[in-house]
């Protein structure tokens, strides 16, 4: 299903298997190549550690924004069906991974259902999605909290090192 008029999205990627910039660069491109879809703006890529399961390689991690006409639902099944292509394969929640795309925000949506939840449920507790995010829409408000990504990210509890790997912006 496709909406009448485009709207702002902002996605998380993420890579800590193979060629990682290589991956994310590859996503992007992809993402790009989705019909009716849009890149307004890419973050530089961040190196973190891994977060939640943390006995595995360091992530690259960028924020892109995005316009596009396709519902969520639409979205999220292109991104997984990207993820594929590119090589994931999903065997353990918060496991090593070639390429990770998701939802942040979609517009001001808050929506919940069994395949997705808008805004992402952990935007505010993930450094490596916020610092980023705060690189490209810092003044972005968080439809549920009510905060700006930047506020977000300055009262986060994430104490996990996070730093520019790669400046160059894609």
């Amino acid at each position: 299903m496709m909406n009448n008029q485009a709207t702002t999205v902002f996605l998380s990627l993420g890579s800590n298997v193979g060629d990682k910039r290589m991956n994310l660069f590859d996503a992007i491109h992809a993402i790009e190549n989705i019909p009716q879809t849009f890149l307004l703006k890419s973050s530089k890529i961040w190196e973190t550690g891994a977060w939640g399961k943390t006995d595995q390689a360091d992530f690259y991690n960028m924020a892109i924004s995005i316009n596009t006409t396709h519902s969520p639902e639409l979205l999220i099944e292109t991104l997984i069906e990207i993820e594929e292509k590119i090589g994931r394969v999903r065997i353990e929640k918060w496991g090593p991974r070639l390429i990770d795309i998701d939802i942040l925000f979609y517009g001001d949506l808050v929506l919940k259902t069994e395949k997705l939840i808008i805004p992402h449920p952990e935007i505010q507790n993930r450094k490596f999605v916020l610092a980023p995010l705060n690189e490209i829409c810092p003044a972005f408000v968080h439809p549920v909290y009510k905060k700006t990504v930047a506020d977000l990210f300055v009262h986060c509890d994430d104490n996990s090192a996070v730093s520019v790997v790669i400046e160059n912006e894609i």
